[in-house]
């Protein structure tokens, strides 16, 4: 996925769940943060930033996409990127675990909740959830970062998809090149991490995927471990 034109600044601080103030060569503006996640690993006083125009009329004018970390990592803040990703990658044919699979349908209805990905093929359909994770310790993802009730009803949506004979998948993608293996953060949500281990023994398949980041474009790259 390429990005849109992108432009240099330097993070100031956190305005709210959604709002982030930054400096663009000598202005301060305020950006659109597309992640509702606390991030603090990313949102540091002092940090560079990349931004995006904002086309539309809309509050702000410019979405915040790149971070980059004192020893040169990049980072994609935009929790809604990795959907995009799987589907460009699924349609290049360069995810085996899906391969048998040929059309798919996004933001679907699964019991009480809506997952992002219901997958059609020859043998029948499988449901999809994509995770977001911006989040490295000592080269391991890790998801969440803070609490998530939401989370927890898909995986237990899909959890029960899959009880009754339905494929079910969750992928973490790490947007993030330094990962090498992925996990679940029980410190921030032991609740999710209990979910997510029930899900994977009753036989939802658990994936991770790191990403190469430059300030051109952002890519799956390989799987990693999950470790749970």
């Amino acid at each position: 996925m390429r990005w849109p034109p992108l432009i240099p600044g330097v993070f100031l601080r956190r305005l709210n769940r959604f709002a982030v103030e930054v400096r663009l060569g000598r202005r301060r503006v305020e950006a659109h943060l597309p992640n509702s996640g606390r991030l603090h690993e990313l949102l540091v006083p002092g940090y560079p930033i990349w931004v995006a125009r904002r086309k539309g009329q809309r509050r702000t004018g410019y979405d915040l996409q790149v971070v980059g970390l004192p020893d040169g990592t990049l980072v994609s803040a935009d929790a809604r990127v990795p959907n995009r990703l799987f589907r460009e990658a699924w349609e290049r044919g360069e995810l085996p675990p899906f391969g048998s699979y040929t059309a798919l349908e996004a933001e679907v209805p699964l019991g009480e909740v809506r997952v992002d990905f219901r997958l059609l093929g020859p043998g029948g359909i499988a449901y999809l959830e994509v995770k977001s994770v911006t989040l490295v310790e000592d080269g391991v993802g890790l998801f969440p970062d803070a609490p998530t009730v939401r989370g927890r009803r898909h995986v237990s949506a899909l959890m029960g998809a899959r009880a009754n004979g339905v494929p079910a998948f969750v992928l973490f993608v790490v947007q993030r090149p330094d990962a090498q293996a992925f996990r679940p953060h029980d410190p921030a949500d032991p609740d999710f991490g209990r979910i997510l281990r029930a899900a994977a023994a009753h036989g939802v398949q658990v994936l991770a995927y790191r990403c190469a980041v430059s300030l051109e474009e952002i890519r799956l790259t390989d799987p990693i471990p999950v470790i749970l």
